[in-house]
């Protein structure tokens, strides 16, 4: 039976032709005909481009898809749906984003905007396509270019200018941002309809926010409002944002140009116009930013995870032996690993304390998750377990929060003009309407032009200012704690610093209707989460026969607003002058992101996020006792603060020769939540290109975006593992003829580059589609068989739920989902490089505990590669790619392909492969102010 991959399916049921029709009958034409109108802007003026205060001479480029445009009508919608039309802008940038992936061989600086846009500041008067006064206000003007109908902001005054973010915001996004503030809440399905996909969505996130009310307004009361004339400035820009995007709402309202969205889910009627849109206000940013900074910024946890890991592997070993095992495969500071500042400083963080203090580890078998749904009722009750968990979620933002981004950037000694240049993003997954939107924005305080996150667009949060370019990778350092609290009296009470105290009940009721938009029959359930002083409960269990909740605290939760202080400064032309003033204003954000800097002379870098200081000895990988021995220093309950690392402890530096990140690890001693910072990881694709680079030098903004598509279309696993497996397997003839032919073709991709690359653009057909299909199937086999029999089932299974083994584009299984973009960030590549390596007799830094693959017989090892070998390649390719709602079983590159995941009405074709960021700035300044 073909899989299906689980998507969000707000909109599946419009493309069932016979509700689809039945939609068209109903409809009012004239309404139809209005919808296909967008609102009338003023005729396009020749201005010319203000570009006084851009440094960059023209040699800045951005890209973002699939289109600058995430609205559409009703009419746009149906249209969509039923014959494919697209509204304006809304896929524009789909075809040159996936052009790079055939077309970068031949880049030369002069075709880079083939494949990018000028990012330039301004609009040249020739390509202006529409000037408004929003709500017609004389203190700012947006302008929309032709390419690509980016907003350009410009305002005399600061309330304009934040008022006309905020109305371009609700121009391109307002639909978007009214379902993740409702996602922020624990509310979709109440607004958008009871589909799995949305049950899933709104329930990832309120397990780990489960914020009130109080809890919202609290954070725009606490330490933003605190924070001087920074912090005022802040809350009044906020405000005048919320005016634009609720001036918006009332024009589209009485315009009935509003998102068509509203009428599928039942908010407005398409005839009478009956129903409202609800006005934005200041909570809804916190919610907002609470689902962004959940997704991208909040590094660590996974310490019940760690723990079960860990006493499986004690369970067969011995406490000793099972602990050194363990450890082998956690490579919490792997020497091998690729570093971002690898110039040999070291920034000891989270490392392995040499007494362990407090520890919490869980009896045997006790552990249970605590539940989050209660109370059924109708479509909610009848619905599968699986079809609401996290699984549905991954099918909508699994990718994002997956999938992460990358970094080049080089310094001007080692480039053909000698200035710095950068090629670099965030990798936040592929959606329709996109999650990022592009503005820029020039006014008193702030000039920038970039990407941000929809709804928080009151600034540029990545992007270019006047003279430099910033921009972030996930860090994944860890600021989540794992609390044991001793309960008393009951389940729901604990023992808090001696005494016994109520857990707090937090609880968010769901109902919904049937919607055009969902096609399920009503439902209703409650999520209930219970808090304590040490975070939410996640986990239920015994220690030492003690019952306990493990809870999450992490330094970041009741601080969700804290970051717009910093993105502020990176928008002030007067606080950002250089890489110093970068790295202040980087230290001010709360959340775990690494930020890289480029202007016409320096380079630098930064890794941010409130790092709690810990207690001594306690060890971050497992929970601890939640008693005040074992605290984070100087913790406060009431405020959840705490003594944080300074910023020279943080991964810092200024002008390194050059700066690669994958998401990998940030320097020597700093240890990251993440497993698998070993020998081989994505981040080796950019820095073994990048350093060959360097090495040659001379390097262009040509030469770096090729580096870096090149090893957007590597497969890690081919470029990286595969050669060390064929060593093996060469020790000895190959005799078996179904073997031979499988390593031949194995070799020759390997020689030919290893990567998965279309036979010609558009064909989609994979050059050397044999060896990707083997090794497809050949990798899961062969890290089983290599490891299993050493490590014990049990102990393989737990090692898998921290790491899991593959994650291939194709890899539905994985822990990001199939046609997602992001591959190769999560797998066992350098467990197995290691064990190979060991195994051929070869030096290995921070090898595993013991050789797996046969035992240590190399004779043994080959025997197990040459039968998996055999088994993958007598598989066809229906069974290694069997199909889903998206593809037929057997198309690879189809399996393979970028679907933009749909938020909305309309829906967009997919792309071919390429593993880089959604969002992508190329960039090299000229000069300096």
């Amino acid at each position: 039976m073909p899989r299906r991959t689980p998507r969000n399916a707000l909109f599946d049921t419009l493309r069932t032709p016979r509700k689809l029709a039945g939609f068209l009958k109903t409809a009012s034409v004239c309404v139809l005909i209005a919808g296909l109108l967008s609102p009338l802007t003023q005729a396009a003026a020749a201005e010319p481009a203000a570009t006084s205060n851009d440094y960059c001479g023209g040699q800045c480029s951005d890209i973002l898809p699939p289109g600058e445009n995430g609205n559409a009508t009703l009419a746009q919608i149906l249209l969509n749906q039923a014959f494919g039309t697209q509204p304006s802008h809304a896929e524009d940038q789909l075809g040159p984003y996936a052009s790079l992936a055939t077309g970068y061989s031949g880049l030369t600086d002069a075709k880079i905007n083939t494949f990018f846009n000028d990012a330039s500041f301004g609009v040249p008067s020739d390509q202006v396509a529409s000037t408004e006064k929003p709500a017609g206000r004389g203190d700012v003007t947006i302008v929309r270019d032709k390419k690509a109908g980016v907003p350009h902001i410009t305002g005399t005054t600061r309330y304009g200018t934040e008022f006309g973010a905020g109305y371009a915001a609700a121009e391109d996004r307002l639909w978007l941002m009214d379902v993740f503030r409702h996602v922020g809440r624990g509310q979709l399905t109440g607004f958008a309809g009871g589909a799995a996909a949305n049950q899933g969505l709104e329930q990832q996130f309120y397990r780990n926010a489960p914020y009130t009310e109080a809890d919202l307004q609290a954070q725009i009361d606490g330490a933003v409002a605190r924070n001087g004339a920074r912090g005022q400035q802040a809350l009044a820009d906020v405000d005048a944002y919320l005016d634009g995007v609720n001036a918006y709402i009332d024009a589209s309202d009485s315009g009935r140009y509003f998102p068509g969205e509203y009428v599928l889910t039942g908010h407005k009627d398409s005839i009478t116009n009956a129903g409202t849109i609800d006005h934005f206000k200041v909570t809804d940013m916190v919610a907002l930013a609470s689902v962004i900074g959940s997704l991208f910024g909040s590094g660590g946890g996974g310490e019940v995870d760690n723990a079960l890991s860990l006493l499986a592997a004690q369970s067969k070993y011995g406490v000793e032996r099972g602990t050194a095992v363990w450890e082998s495969f956690r490579e919490r500071n792997d020497a091998e690993a690729a570093l971002t500042v690898h110039d040999g400083h070291s920034f000891p963080y989270a490392t392995k304390p040499a007494d362990p203090k407090g520890e919490a580890l869980p009896d045997a078998g006790s552990v249970t998750q605590e539940p989050l749904v209660h109370d059924r009722t109708g479509s909610a009750a009848t619905a599968s377990a699986k079809s609401t968990s996290a699984a549905a979620a991954k099918a909508t933002l699994g990718s994002a929060r997956r999938g992460m981004s990358n970094a080049l950037v080089v310094s001007g000694k080692y480039t053909a003009s000698g200035h710095p240049i950068a090629v670099f993003g965030p990798q936040t997954g592929y959606f329709a309407p996109q999650l990022l939107m592009l503005q820029e924005i020039q006014g008193p305080g702030i000039s920038a032009r970039g990407a941000s996150f929809a709804g928080l667009s009151m600034y540029v949060e990545l992007g270019r200012g006047q003279d430099y370019s910033w921009s972030a990778t996930t860090s994944g350092q860890d600021i989540v704690d794992t609390y044991a609290v001793e309960l008393c009296q009951d389940d729901y009470h604990y023992l808090f610093h001696g005494t016994c105290t109520a857990m707090d009940k937090v609880e968010q009721k769901n109902a919904w209707k049937p919607t055009v938009a969902d096609g399920t029959a009503a439902g209703s359930y409650t999520m209930r989460v219970w808090r304590t002083k040490y975070g939410p409960v996640q986990y239920r269990a015994t220690v030492g026969g003690k019952k306990v909740a493990y809870t999450s605290l992490r330094s970041s939760y009741l601080h969700e607003a804290d970051s717009i202080i910093g993105f502020q400064m990176l928008n002030d032309p007067d606080y950002v002058k250089g890489p110093q003033d970068f790295q202040s204003a980087a230290q001010h954000i709360n959340y775990t992101f690494n930020w890289f800097y480029a202007d016409s002379r320096h380079t630098a870098y930064y890794n941010s996020g409130d790092n709690p200081v810990r207690a001594a000895g306690v060890d971050a990988e497992f929970p601890v006792w939640a008693q005040p021995a074992y605290e984070w220093q100087s913790w406060d309950p009431a405020t959840n603060t705490a003594a944080y690392t300074p910023a020279s402890a943080h991964p810092n530096s200024v002008d390194q020769d050059y700066y690669i990140s994958w998401n990998n690890k940030q320097a020597k001693d700093y240890t990251t939540a993440s497993w698998g910072d070993g020998s081989v990881h994505r981040g080796n694709l950019l820095d073994d290109r990048v350093r060959r680079l360097v090495a040659a030098g001379g390097v262009t903004r040509a030469k770096l975006t090729q580096a870096m598509a090149d090893a957007a279309l590597a497969d890690l696993r081919a470029e990286d593992v595969l050669p060390k497996l064929l060593k093996v397997i060469d020790s000895s003839p190959v005799t078996d003829t179904a073997a031979a032919a499988a390593v031949s073709e194995l070799r020759a991709w390997a020689t030919a580059g290893a990567r998965r690359t279309e036979t010609a653009a558009g064909s989609k057909k994979y050059a050397d589609a044999d060896a990707i299909r083997i090794l497809d199937a050949w990798w899961p086999l062969l890290v089983k068989a290599e490891f299993e029999p050493g490590l014990g089932s049990d102990l393989y299974t737990a090692f898998t739920a921290d790491l899991p083994v593959d994650e291939a584009p194709s890899a539905g299984h994985g822990p990001t989902g199939s046609h997602a973009g992001s591959s190769f960030q999560y797998g066992w590549w350098s467990y197995v490089d290691k064990d190979i390596r060991a195994v051929l007799g070869e030096p290995v830094q921070g090898a595993l505990a013991q050789k797996y693959c046969g035992g240590g017989s190399l004779s043994a090892c080959r025997d197990a590669l040459i039968s998996t070998l055999k088994q993958a390649a007598g598989l066809t390719a229906a069974q290694v790619y069997p199909g889903d709602d998206q593809c037929s079983a057997g198309d690879q590159w189809c399996a393979d392909s970028i679907v933009q995941r749909t938020l909305g009405g309309i829906k967009h074709g997919r792309i071919s492969w390429q593993n880089r960021p959604t969002f992508q700035q190329v960039v090299e300044y000229t000069s300096h102010r």
